[in-house]
């Protein structure tokens, strides 16, 4: 009696985003930009949204990775018509929205004497309120409507911990409203991941703890009470994301996953 052998079967890529259409908020420069050429790399076509004119990081994509279609729009964040614009000119560009990443942010760092409500308002409306506007204008009815999608938004360890305890030398520590935006952040993804889940749509979060990026680049950190003492990179920011937005995580969602060198443990 002879047997032949099973047929091989080729191994699934499950990071492959190839046909994927993602969208990334703050993508002109630092962390945005990592995560829309690490989505790009992976095969994804990605619009890069911005209050700063994305086109110079739009070009760079399209002579890197030219068999996929990308494009640039500057929107504010916190102004809900151009969210919902730029979601629906997406959808009907491309057919789709598979991947929605919210990381467009800013972030006072006064302390809490001579924090104003101008800087306030300016965290907790760019921050949170902008997360908010883009999760709601992606999920109804795009992604839950087609029962597939996946939202990744950029929360950071000062949503976890309150900010360090000692921010170092040139004002380290991030603000009240910072964290609090942040901490919504987290909030509203659970919440999120609780509502949508039975769409097959997922929802988690990204905390790093301090990255290398403009934003920083005057911020001198204390990284005593941190694991690996160091500064993270954008490429680690965007190889988090890129998981969470891949097939390999569509069995995950409502989690913060904590990029921060061990800084916020617990």
């Amino acid at each position: 009696m002879t047997t032949t052998a099973p047929e091989r079967v080729a191994p699934v890529d499950l990071f492959d985003l190839t046909g994927r259409v993602a969208l990334v908020t703050g993508a002109a420069r630092g962390i945005g930009r990592s995560i829309a050429e690490q989505l790009a790399q992976r095969g994804a076509s990605v619009v890069v949204v911005d209050v700063l004119d994305p086109a110079e990081t739009v070009e760079a994509l399209r002579a890197a990775y030219p068999s996929s279609t990308f494009e640039g729009r500057v929107v504010d964040v916190r102004e809900r018509a151009e969210v919902e614009a730029v979601v629906n000119e997406t959808v009907a560009q491309f057919g789709q929205l598979d991947i929605l990443v919210n990381n467009a942010g800013t972030a006072s760092r006064s302390g809490l004497p001579e924090f104003t409500d101008e800087e306030w308002f300016r965290d907790i409306d760019t921050n949170l309120r902008g997360t908010f506007l883009f999760c709601q204008a992606a999920l109804h009815p795009h992604m839950v409507e087609r029962g597939a999608g996946t939202i990744i938004n950029i929360s950071s360890i000062s949503g976890i911990m309150g900010g360090p305890t000692s921010g170092g030398e040139g004002g380290g520590r991030s603000g009240p409203a910072y964290a609090a935006s942040k901490g919504g952040i987290i909030a509203l993804t659970t919440w999120l991941a609780k509502e949508v889940g039975r769409h097959g749509v997922t929802v988690n979060s990204v905390a790093p703890g301090p990255v290398a990026t403009p934003m920083t680049g005057t911020v001198s950190y204390d990284f005593s009470q941190q694991l690996l003492q160091r500064m993270g990179t954008p490429e680690e920011i965007g190889a988090a994301v890129t998981y969470l937005a891949s097939p390999g995580a569509g069995y995950v969602t409502g989690q913060t996953l904590r990029v921060c060198g061990g800084a916020a443990l617990g």
